[in-house]
This record gives C-alpha cells, structure tokens and sequence, in this order.
C-alpha cells in the first residue's frame, strides 16, 4: 500500500467512526503532511481518492471537506460483561465451530464459510514460500527427522528479531521461543504467569481460543468492557485492578478479534504503565499485527516495555497459513517459566517450516506477500461493510477493522445469532455466533464475520440471504 493510500485509508476510518461529521472541515493539506511526515503531493493524492470514493468535497479557496452525502454506518456501543470473575464455559459450541466445517448432508451444497479466520492461502505471493518447503523436503529431509532447539531454529529467530523492528521492539535472537502457533504460545504464558484459580482480565468480547485456553489452564476470566474503535476500556480495567486479585491481563490491542480495532499508541503506553502499577504481567496477542491497514504497522506494547512484565506472543498462521504451525513468544522477564512449561507440553517444533519461513523472510517474500494482503484485506472489508448496510436491517452495527479479516456485528438484542447459525448452516452459510467471544455466552445477538472466504459474489450472496434469515426472525417475533 503506498503512502497516498494509507493515509486515506486512515482518514476515511476516522470519517467511518464519525470523528468527522458530514460537512466537517478536514484537516489542511499542509497540516496533515506535518502531521504525517510526508509530503504535499502524498497529502493531494490522498485526498484525490477521497474524492473519487465520495467521501471528500474540495471547496475552492476553503479546503476539504466531508462529502454531505457520505455514509457513516453505526459501529458496536461499549461492551457491557459481567462485572465479576467467571469459569469459561463454552467448549461445546466452540468444538462444534471446529469440527462443523462443513455439512454432513451431501445434498448440501457449501456456498460461504464465514466463521473461520482463516488468511488468504490462494495468493501467488506465497509461491516462493511453498517452493522453499519442498525443496527443503527433497534436500534436507533429516534436518526434519531429528530433535531440533527447543527454543526454535536460531535462524528463524534471527528473523523474528528483525520483524519485531518494524512494532518499535528491539528483541534479539535468543528472546524469542517459537511454539506450535499462537493457541500454544497464549496457553504456555497464561501458564507460566498464573496458577489454577487466578484472574486473569481479557478483552470482552475476545477471541475464543484464548477464553479456552484460560478454561484450560483452569483459571477465571474477568472481562473488561470494550470499545469496538479503541479497545479495552482502561478505566474499567483499573477499578477491576482495585477490586480483584487479578494475576496478568490478555489483550490483542493491534487488530483485534474479532472487533479489529487498533488500541492508540498512548492507550498502549497507559495500559503498560497500569499494569506497572499494579505489578501484574501483560499476555500481548499480535497474531494480526503484521496485516494492519496501516504504515507502518502499529507498535506492540511490548515496544513499552522496560521491565519484562510484557509476554509478546504472535503466530505466521493469519499472515501466511496455519498449517504451518509456527509461533513464537517474546516473553521477557519469565523467559524460564515459559521455556520450562513449552518444554513439557510439547518439547520443540517442527524444524523445516522453520527454516522455510525464516529463507521466505530473509529473501523479502514475506513483506512483498503482506503487502499484497493488506490491500486484498481491505477491499474485501469494504465490500462485506456495504453488503451488511445494504441486507441487514438499519440499526445493525458493524465494526470497522483496522486490518485482518474479521469483522464484528451488532444485530437489535431481539435477535438470536445462535438459531440464526443453525438454520445458516442447513443452507451452506456457516456463521460464527457471538457467544463464543465471551466467558459466560454473552453476545446472542452478535456475529463474527470472516470477510474472505469464497469469491465476492458468493459472499454478498450469504449476506443477502442471511438478511432474509434476519427478517423471517422478526416477522416471527413479531407474530
């Protein structure tokens, strides 16, 4: 993505949230190529593709300003959890999302997967990668037969030294423990930092791999409201820090799942400094960061970090393909505890993805690849959004992700998300229902959606659909 098009990417989200108003005056170019640090023609550029999508005027003489016609859509209000620590429940629905990929009735035809956050795995950019991986199968076949560094390959780690440059940390090779994705890096911290009956505080809703992790690790979660454009509330958050014993907090703050906002750098900054205060660890999930619309990509909270508190955890399984299973965590301070329990829970990883992956990166593929995604990423985002205003009823509200490929939905509270999946299902349509983003099976009304499966045409037909689905609900509730 040039830096023409980040930058209007970013002031049409800022347009979407309604930070501008329709007739709104927009920041001056010269003001925005200070603030941005690039230059004039970057800043007219922008604005000219603005203008072409319809969400800018020019007033001779008088600057820019937000088109009357534009469309703000509704985005989700605060979230409102249980104010309490809870056991994780909701393993059944999520190993039926799991194993219910597709329909065991044959005369079904499967026209959409919505519910699996799965990455674009068809891209031409991802040539040079599968190549490496086979030629390392033909070549050096042993290197993956035989125990590998329980730490990881260093040259992998090499890598992911210079790739956590790009979120503002400086991390060397040896700080870093790759793991089998970022499900076993979440579930190694959460049980290096706390033991069985500890609080940990998460992101409400938030991505269900890391509640079962919790519910695995037996411990109770405590969900912080959160705002589906900045993310955790941290006022919240501190009066739960007075109130409970609260051991780490587990936050995905850089395109989160399933809101995919963006927390602000100060916000990233404060929240490190409460969590200084009251001395308990950060679980960082950066498993989207790399795909974030913007550039450069966002910085982590670990880049805050001064004392270790913070574990780093990420995964290429979202940036490139989860079947290769290789994750790592930056754990700081509890680099032992963690490579202990790594250890004893699955010893080392699988050496030749390793290696492929860290030759991918090392040549420049894994950079050509995620720019490519990010600008495939965010017109499909763009589509999905306008297929939901379009078929869905008009007090629904849709997150504006800020990267990735998920997006969340806010359906009134009349309706069901859950029976809505069901009946879905029976017509190829496969939904993930909002309960599963929450500790105690909150979010009835709520969806998540993955916004790149199937072509565009089969996706808008889903949504159509689904709509339909929607209506048919309401004339019954109604009835």
């Amino acid at each position: 993505m040039t830096l023409y098009e980040t930058l209007a990417c970013e002031l049409k989200a800022q347009i979407e949230r309604g930070f501008f108003k329709a007739g709104n005056k927009l920041p001056s170019v010269r003001q925005l190529s200070s603030e941005h640090q690039v230059s004039i023609a970057t800043v007219q550029e922008a604005y000219r593709m603005l203008e072409a999508q319809q969400y800018v005027e020019a007033k001779p003489k008088s600057g820019y300003f937000v088109s009357s016609n534009v469309s703000v859509g509704n985005t989700p209000r605060m979230t409102k959890p249980p104010q309490r620590p809870m056991d994780v429940s909701q393993w059944e629905d999520v190993l039926d999302t799991l194993l219910n990929t597709f329909s065991k009735d044959r005369d079904i035809k499967t026209l959409c997967q919505l519910q699996h956050a799965m990455p674009n795995m068809t891209a031409k950019t991802l040539k040079p990668l599968n190549k490496r991986l086979h030629e390392l199968t033909k070549h050096r076949a042993l290197d993956g037969m035989v125990y590998g560094d329980v730490k990881g390959d260093e040259q992998l780690r090499t890598q992911l030294s210079r790739l956590a440059a790009a979120s503002g940390c400086v991390l060397q090779p040896d700080e870093f423990i790759v793991t089998s994705g970022c499900q076993e890096a979440l579930s190694v911290c959460l049980r290096a930092v706390a033991s069985a009956g500890d609080i940990i505080a998460v992101e409400s809703p938030g991505f269900y791999g890391a509640m079962q992790a919790i519910k695995g690790a037996e411990l109770k979660a405590l969900e912080i409201p959160t705002d589906s454009a900045t993310g955790l509330s941290l006022e919240a958050l501190k009066l739960a820090l007075d109130q409970w014993p609260i051991k780490a907090i587990l936050v995905a703050p850089t395109v989160n799942n399933p809101q995919g906002f963006v927390m602000p750098d100060s916000k990233k900054q404060a929240l490190y400094e409460l969590a200084r205060e009251y001395d308990v660890a950060i679980i960082e999930d950066d498993i989207y960061g790399d795909i974030a619309f913007t550039y450069p990509r966002p910085r982590t909270i670990k880049s805050f970090d001064e004392d270790g508190r913070v574990l780093l955890c990420s995964s290429f399984s979202k940036t490139l393909a989860p079947g290769f299973r290789v994750g790592w965590i930056a754990p700081g301070s509890y680099r032992n505890k963690v490579l202990h329990v790594k250890y004893v829970s699955s010893s080392m990883c699988p050496t030749l993805p390793q290696l492929a992956i860290a030759s991918f990166i090392e040549q420049g593929g894994y950079d050509k690849h995620v720019r490519a995604m990010r600008q495939y990423y965010l017109s499909a985002r763009d589509a999905l959004r306008a297929d939901i205003k379009r078929y869905f009823p008009p007090d629904t509200c849709v997150s504006y992700p800020q990267g990735g490929y998920v997006l969340w939905v806010e359906l009134n509270a009349k309706y069901d998300s859950v029976k809505l999946a069901d009946e879905a299902k029976s017509e190829g349509i496969y939904i993930a229902p909002g309960q599963l983003f929450s500790a105690t099976g909150k979010y009835r009304n709520c969806l998540r959606f993955n916004f790149i499966d199937s072509s565009q045409t089969a996706r808008t037909a889903a949504i159509q659909q689904l709509g339909e689905m929607i209506a048919a609900q309401d004339r019954l509730n109604s009835a």
